[in-house]
C-alpha cells in the first residue's frame, strides 16, 4: 500500500523537491555546445551541497553521479562523462535531493538550438502530456486514470510511451509505492488518496516504445535510437486536486541563448 504523508511531511517533500528544480536552473544556465555532462554534473552535486542538502542518485543502487543526464534516444539514467553537447542535443536532467530524511525529484528536457522541428514539438508534447495528467488528478480516481491522460494525448501525436520504466511514490525513500506508469485505462490501478506523495514522469518516444540497457547497467536508450523527451513533478493527492510539490519556475527563468526551454 502507499504511505499516506502527513502535512508536516509533505513540506519536507516539498522543500526537497523545490531544491531540485532550482538545481536544474542552475545547470541549465551552463548547456552549450561543448561542455560535458560530467562538468554539468559537478555543478549539480556543488549547488546541492552547499544548500546543506545531499545528492539522492549518487551511490543509489551503486549510480555513479548526481544527475542522471540522458542525451537523444537515452530515456533515462545516462550517467555523466567525457562527452561534450553539441547543437541539437535533447538533453534530459533528472535530479533527486534529500533534506532531513526526505526525498526531492523532478526531470526536465532541454535542447541545443538549433533545434529540429520535430525534437521541439516531442518536448512541448511530452510536457504537455505530464500537465494534462496532473490536472485531471483528485482522490478517488486511479493510477491508470493517469496513465490513460498521457497516453491517449502523447500517441495522438503519433509518439509512443516507455512501458519498461514508471513514476513512483515519493518519500523517506527514493522510489515508494505506488508505482505509475504512463499508459493505462480508467478506473484500474491503486486508487489515488489524499496524502498519497506521486512523481508522474512521462518518458516518451519519438518512435517505437521498445527500450533497452546498455553494458554499463543503468542507460536505458530506445531500440531504434530516435529520441526521447523526459518531464517530471512530485505532487501531492489532495480532496479537489493536486499540489505540485517541485517547480518549473526557476528553470523557465533561465536566460541561455544556447538552449530552448519550454514554457
Amino acid at each position: 500500500m502507499a504511505l499516506i504523508k502527513t502535512d508536516i511531511e509533505i513540506e519536507k517533500i516539498r522543500t526537497s523537491s523545490l531544491l531540485v528544480g532550482k538545481t536544474i536552473a542552475e545547470v541549465a544556465k551552463h548547456i552549450k555546445p561543448g561542455v560535458t555532462t560530467l562538468a554539468l554534473d559537478k555543478i549539480a552535486e556543488e549547488f546541492i551541497y552547499d544548500h546543506n542538502a545531499k545528492a539522492a542518485f549518487k551511490g543509489y543502487h551503486g549510480f555513479p553521479a548526481t544527475l542522471c543526464i540522458s542525451i537523444n534516444e537515452v530515456v533515462v539514467h545516462g550517467i555523466p562523462g567525457d562527452r561534450e553537447l553539441k547543437e541539437g542535443d535533447l538533453v534530459s536532467i533528472d535530479c533527486g535531493t534529500i533534506i532531513d530524511g526526505y526525498f526531492g525529484d523532478s526531470a526536465f528536457s532541454f535542447a541545443l538550438l538549433p533545434v529540429p522541428v520535430e525534437i521541439e514539438l516531442l518536448m512541448q508534447r511530452t510536457r504537455g502530456s505530464l500537465l494534462k495528467a496532473i490536472s485531471s488528478i483528485k482522490a478517488g480516481k486511479r493510477v491508470g486514470d493517469i496513465g490513460y491522460e498521457v497516453q491517449t494525448f502523447v500517441e495522438s501525436f503519433g509518439y509512443s510511451v516507455v512501458r519498461d520504466l514508471v513514476g513512483h511514490g515519493l518519500g523517506t525513500s527514493l522510489h515508494e509505492k505506488p508505482e505509475v506508469p504512463n499508459y493505462g485505462r480508467r478506473g484500474t490501478g491503486a486508487r489515488l488518496e489524499p496524502g498519497m506523495v506521486i512523481c508522474i514522469e512521462p518518458m516518451i518516444n519519438l518512435g517505437t516504445k521498445q527500450v533497452m540497457q546498455e553494458k554499463d547497467g543503468w542507460t536505458i536508450r530506445t531500440v531504434d535510437r530516435k529520441a526521447s523527451a523526459h518531464f517530471e513533478h512530485a505532487i501531492a493527492i489532495k480532496n479537489d486536486g493536486v499540489d505540485i510539490l517541485s517547480s518549473f519556475e526557476e528553470i523557465e527563468q533561465v536566460s541561455n541563448p544556447d538552449i530552448v526551454i519550454m514554457r
